[in-house]
């Protein structure tokens, strides 16, 4: 599969205000919470092996899916490895005869942990 845009490649955490009894003294303590899910967004995509993604959308299973950033040589400059990836929503575009349209207009992914790796 290839995607001419992704979008929500972050690892955010939900912040938390801790106050004690010396609160009045010491101040408040902001400690990092729970991390939140990663949510990405894949748009303008083509897929040359359809029926894999289609039976991956229908059977509701996780998987660990790899985006990568490639040079003009092709080469993977960064990659993101993303673990246990759910696709939930997947829009296909409007069609013409007028006009050049991607098989994939956009395919939502919710999933647990991202790690990013430079290859350079």
């Amino acid at each position: 599969m290839s995607f001419s845009e992704v979008s929500g490649l972050e690892i955010d955490h939900e912040h938390v205000m801790y106050k004690h009894g010396f609160s009045w003294v010491t101040g408040i303590h902001l400690i990092r919470g729970q991390r939140k899910p990663i949510n990405v967004t894949l748009k303008r995509g083509l897929v040359s092996k359809r029926k894999d993604l289609y039976d991956w959308i229908k059977a509701g299973e996780k998987k660990d899916i790899r985006i990568e950033l490639c040079d003009e040589t092709g080469t993977a400059a960064v990659s993101w490895d993303i673990s246990r990836a759910l696709p939930f929503k997947m829009d296909a575009p409007s069609f013409s005869v007028s006009t050049n349209d991607v098989a994939i207009e956009s395919l939502d992914l919710i999933a647990h942990d991202l790690r990013i790796t430079h290859n350079q």
